[in-house]
């Protein structure tokens, strides 16, 4: 009779831990949330098994408690996991352990996966009693159900990640986009008698938030631009576009440089509240006078090469970044008299990314770039093997 009984018991208990394991898979194809699945996770060990404490360490960028159960607070915070427990390979019994952050529990079971640690489970009893401890009498059923709950909590984060990523790569895909039409088509740039424009640009990792820009303001002025928003993705790509219809509108003949910025420096206050900021270089070059006028808003420094006195000058007089302060301190143009030869360029550009004017009047170039202009001063194609040299230079750099 005391044998039916046992056997009895034994097999509502075999019974049970297949309808659990059952119940939690089902939970499991069902979607249902981390909170939801560790609720049950609970439940089972903590009510129907009788386990006395529970707790689980799980990495996600890094190691943190996600359930504890019958566990007085702060004790999770005794436990350095990557001191006291990434040493376990396998299910270890730490009741005799010399460690005091082990003596409320007896169990430790490490969850792997794809032989990488990514989860541990302390298991304790609250306290003594007869007969066998049900940690140790469920301890591989315990293992199991860890085991599959751990690694669907896993899954869940990968593929929470997943959707993450690709939202982000949608966001950029279309900043790109974005970004691509800001970009004039380097054969719509000014091409005539007086001045000749051309352009490479190799955008970081597709992403928005870089522009320039070449507006012919009467027949003897040119006026251009080179900006970076803070920031990149959709944000900096919009900032940017905004920033684009605004300069377009406001940079004509009649404007001064100084009142250009300052009016760009409001229109940006009021399109990113503070929460970005532009870069700028611009410009403008009258044919006539042969004079360079230019602003430096905190962007780098452009590079002039003066071909005849052969010195090299950066273009950096301005004023601090549009969107930085909501009113312009100081601003301090730059005016460059450009000389009277054949053989001239300009250098500007993003951090590691290159855009150049090749003026047939004057010649500018940055100092590492100083002999290859040089040698490439009498070919027609001379800004191709520039551009070439420019851009190995940038990618022994990191910048390509």
């Amino acid at each position: 009779m005391i044998s039916s009984s046992s056997s009895t018991r034994r097999l509502k208990l075999s019974n049970f831990k297949l309808n659990s394991l059952l119940d939690i898979t089902q939970a499991i194809n069902e979607n249902l949330s981390v909170d939801e699945l560790l609720n049950r996770y609970q439940k089972i060990l903590c009510e129907d098994l009788n386990i006395g404490k529970v707790l689980i360490f799980m990495f996600s960028d890094n190691w943190h408690c996600i359930l504890k159960s019958n566990i007085e607070d702060g004790v999770e915070n005794t436990l350095d996991v990557e001191k006291d427990l990434i040493k376990y390979e396998e299910i270890s019994f730490v009741t005799a352990s010399q460690n005091p952050a082990f003596e409320n529990f007896d169990i430790v079971i490490p969850v792997y996966n794809n032989n990488v640690p990514i989860a541990f489970v302390l298991i304790g009893d609250i306290e003594e009693g007869e007969g066998v401890s049900p940690t140790i009498k469920h301890l591989h059923f315990i293992q199991t159900l860890s085991n599959i709950i751990v690694v669907a909590i896993e899954n869940i984060r990968l593929f929470n990640e997943s959707l993450r990523q690709e939202a982000i790569k949608k966001e950029l895909e279309l900043a790109s986009r974005m970004q691509s039409m800001l970009i004039p088509n380097k054969h719509d740039l000014p091409n005539n008698k007086q001045v000749s424009f051309t352009a490479f640009y190799h955008p970081h990792l597709d992403v928005g938030g870089d522009y320039y820009d070449v507006i012919e303001l009467d027949r003897h002025e040119v006026g251009f631009c080179i900006a970076d928003v803070s920031g990149k993705g959709i944000s900096a790509a919009l900032l940017m576009s905004n920033f684009q219809a605004n300069l377009r509108a406001l940079f004509t003949h009649e404007i001064s440089l100084a009142a250009l910025v300052e009016k760009l420096n409001k229109r940006v206050m009021a399109s990113a509240n503070g929460e970005k900021f532009i870069t700028l270089f611009v410009a403008k070059y009258n044919y006539k006078t042969k004079e360079l006028e230019y602003i430096n808003a905190a962007h780098n420094p452009p590079i002039i090469y003066q071909a005849n006195s052969k010195k090299t000058i950066k273009l950096s007089n301005g004023c601090v970044g549009m969107g930085m302060l909501d009113d312009i301190p100081v601003i301090k143009k730059g005016i460059i008299a450009i000389e009277r030869t054949h053989q001239n360029a300009l250098l500007y550009r993003w951090a590691g990314r290159t855009y150049w004017q090749r003026w047939r009047r004057c010649y500018h170039a940055d100092q590492r770039h100083r002999r290859c202009a040089y040698q490439c001063r009498e070919h027609r194609k001379e800004h191709i093997v520039y551009y070439r040299q420019a851009k190995d230079y940038g990618r022994q750099q990191g910048h390509f």
